[in-house]
């Protein structure tokens, strides 16, 4: 049995057969551990707050659990048979384009009334199929408070709702949009709730409790989230490294397909210069990169056109991206929960992967509080024991990025650089680490 699986299988929980059809058609077996912990309760009716990032398979484990309510309870009398009996809400439009695409595999045999509502394009379309009626909405908050406010659609008949990756609605300034949704549908007793998220901060677990019947909580640790699968480094580069020290371990890991994380547009723009400069096929991914031209570069990443993906976390977050080898910290995210993001973009559904971080001089007291969020050491590896690439010169980007030195994208402010006898306490605690190897 592959490690990522339970010895638990779905034909032995109580699930409806058309949605038994449906795992057997898509080729589901055997539960993931997020899935063996939270269906069990979710078909009993109790509400779940899970901790599992994207990858786990949460997505499926809350789908079926939807399904089954609407399968299984009959519609309220007043019921239009038009109005949604189901919400679940995502951060990103990516994100909620993966849940539609999961939720018609599941739904073969049960031929339940699937829409979706997101931002970027297609608004009239959508808002069409809205007023075709629908019993599953799946959405991002925007989207759907515009056309809820517009009264396409009513709340009052929602008998499940879902909030996915809800750490990163806070981060995405949305939470006031999901409590507009959440105090407009039934009370909690009167359907099933459930919320997902990569970590169960004090914030998203307050929001649990306010909006939900009394949840379990269900959770699936940082280290174990990681787990074996992912073989972790940490280099301690100069800043004037950086660059050489990513082409040199490219060249000698060959990773088939990377994604290579950065703080900043200005970086991004900076590293995807370098790697193009130098042979390097890239994609470069931030927030100010338009919709249309963000699908066709993610298409080409996933269709293997393009090996690096150069990425800020704003731009990542929600992505769903199969057989990512390596992930490149090329620099330390200084949000501690950003690392168990970034590192779970690599050893999804069970696959093995590489994560590899640059402490540099910038970002190197993040490192700490990362190891301690995650509960052990990176191992260390030295700069020295590598071949460092000269860089040819960067290729420059089509638009060109304004620096951003006080401020990370995503409005949360940098932390400002040490200096004096801390910033040398830092250089010594490198050279320390140094000496070690």
């Amino acid at each position: 049995m592959s490690a990522h699986l339970t010895d638990q299988a779905f034909k032995t929980l109580p699930l409806n057969p058309a949605l038994q059809a449906g795992l057997d058609q898509a080729g589901f077996e055997f539960c993931t551990p997020i899935q063996a912990q939270s269906l069990p309760l979710l078909l009993e009716g109790k509400d779940v707050a899970g901790q599992a990032q994207t990858g786990t398979g949460k997505t499926i484990a809350f789908l079926l659990a939807t399904f089954q309510r609407l399968l299984q309870t009959p519609p309220l009398d007043n019921w239009d048979g038009k109005q949604p009996r189901a919400l679940i809400l995502a951060p990103t439009r990516e994100l909620a384009i993966q849940i539609m695409k999961d939720a018609k595999l599941l739904n073969t045999g049960a031929n339940l009334r699937i829409a979706i509502a997101h931002g970027g394009k297609d608004y009239q379309k959508q808002r069409d199929a809205l007023n075709e009626g629908c019993d599953v909405l799946v959405g991002t908050p925007g989207r759907l408070l515009d056309y809820h406010k517009q009264r396409v659609f009513s709340l009052k008949y929602i008998e499940a709702v879902v909030l996915d990756e809800a750490d990163r609605m806070f981060d995405l300034g949305f939470i006031k949009d999901v409590r507009y949704f959440l105090r407009r549908i039934p009370a909690p007793g009167q359907r099933l709730g459930m919320l997902f998220s990569a970590t169960l901060s004090y914030k998203v677990s307050e929001l649990a409790y306010e909006h939900m019947n009394n949840p379990e909580k269900v959770q699936v640790e940082p280290e174990k989230m990681m787990g074996d699968r992912i073989e972790e480094w940490v280099y301690y580069p100069a800043n004037e490294e950086k660059i050489p020290l990513l082409l040199a371990l490219i060249e000698k890991l060959q990773p088939e397909r990377s994604i290579i994380f950065v703080n900043t547009k200005h970086v991004a723009d900076r590293v995807w210069g370098y790697l193009e400069g130098n042979g390097h096929k890239a994609s470069l991914l931030s927030g100010d990169v338009p919709q249309k031209k963000r699908e066709r570069l993610l298409q080409h990443f996933q269709d293997g056109e393009f090996p690096f993906l150069v990425a800020t976390d704003v731009a990542a977050r929600g992505l769903h991206i199969p057989a990512v080898s390596h992930v490149f910290n090329f620099d330390l995210p200084q949000d501690v929960e950003d690392y168990v993001h970034r590192t779970g973009r690599t050893a999804r559904a069970g696959a093995s992967g590489v994560a590899i971080s640059f402490a540099c001089e910038e970002f190197v007291f993040s490192l700490p509080d990362i190891e301690t969020y995650i509960k052990h050491k990176l191992p260390i590896a030295s700069t020295a024991d590598e071949t460092l690439i000269e860089p040819k010169p960067p290729v420059k980007s089509e638009k060109k990025t304004a620096p951003h030195r006080g401020k990370r994208e995503g409005g949360r402010r940098r932390r400002p650089r040490r200096s004096g006898n801390r910033q040398g306490k830092a250089a010594a605690s490198i050279n320390k680490h140094a000496d070690k190897q």
